[in-house]
């Protein structure tokens, strides 16, 4: 499924209706265990903070997401979830390898704390070519960008 990156910050959330359900909506099909808060609270509190999504983007909608919360090293990412009508078609994979080519291309590296990372993701990272870190504190997302970045 041919995806495009979109990132969606406090800005893009205040001035896109369709990107508010669509994100409202991603998050409301996550497993149960995802997310420990009512969806609304963790999208307002994840932006409010001063993080953004990237978002999987087909045909103007958007299908996938995951939370970043960026630092001078890296963008930190949490909370992957694709639209429940979409997941096995690669969404989740392309949507990764967009945010890491997004991320090299502004000098980051891609990490995700090792400790909040649901045994699905690390299997998906791992599938991926990622590995955890020498400390084992995070994973670092690092993979080849060949077939993901174009």
């Amino acid at each position: 499924m041919p995806v495009t990156l979109h990132l969606v910050d406090k800005s893009v959330w205040a001035s896109d209706a369709q990107a508010r359900h669509d994100l409202a909506r991603i998050y409301a099909d996550a497993p149960a265990e995802r997310l420990v808060m009512p969806v609304d609270s963790f999208l307002q509190e994840h932006l409010e903070d001063g993080h953004f999504f990237g978002c999987a983007r087909f045909n103007d909608r958007l299908l996938g997401a995951v939370a970043v919360k960026a630092d001078a090293q890296a963008w930190w990412l949490s909370e992957l979830c694709v639209r429940r009508a979409t997941r096995r078609r690669g969404v989740g994979s392309r949507l990764l390898a967009l945010v890491a080519k997004a991320a090299h291309a502004r000098g980051l590296e891609l990490r995700a704390p090792a400790s909040q990372l649901p045994v699905a993701d690390q299997l998906l990272l791992s599938r991926l070519g990622y590995r955890p870190h020498a400390t084992g504190d995070y994973f670092v997302l690092a993979p080849p960008l060949q077939g993901g970045g174009t």
